[in-house]
């Protein structure tokens, strides 16, 4: 298996650290993301400590879960790790979720580095990227619109 990479970016017209705001909550993102279920973090874990693990469940069945390796709200990043591989073969899948100022507002890059073998990087570019990443993305395009 080769390491890959993947990544989708978006810009916003919004100030960087009214972004991290909505995306900085590491047991939050089903609430601003539209195709995600809701997370729980399990033990009652604090969402800013590394170690804590959010799960996502559909119809009361965990259906993936990370792990939050850092939490650096003065950079705003938070890094993760896929636990369970939703149904694909990869492995040492590893997420960053980062805010960064831009000349027109903020930037959001959603990015990941894993192992897997070449017939299963479309599937990942669909599912995570373009599903996942780009889904989120639009939805963070949309909520921050400035008329």
């Amino acid at each position: 298996m080769d390491t890959r990479t993947l990544e989708r970016s978006a810009v916003l017209t919004a100030d960087p650290d009214e972004v991290w705001a909505v995306v900085g909550d590491f047991g939050g993102l089903a609430d601003w993301h539209p195709h995600l279920p809701p997370s729980t973090l399990e033990d009652g874990a604090d969402a800013e400590v590394p170690g804590t693990v959010r799960a996502f469940a559909v119809g009361g069945q965990v259906v993936a879960r990370e792990l939050l390796l850092d939490h650096d709200t003065e950079a705003r990043r938070y890094r993760y790790v896929l636990l369970d591989p939703v149904a694909l073969p990869v492995d040492e899948y590893v997420a960053t979720l980062a805010v960064h100022p831009h000349a027109d507002g903020a930037e959001v890059r959603w990015s990941a580095v894993y192992r897997s073998p070449d017939d299963v990087v479309p599937r990942v570019e669909s599912l995570f990227g373009d599903g996942t990443y780009g889904t989120g993305l639009d939805a963070l395009r949309a909520r921050f619109v400035r008329d």
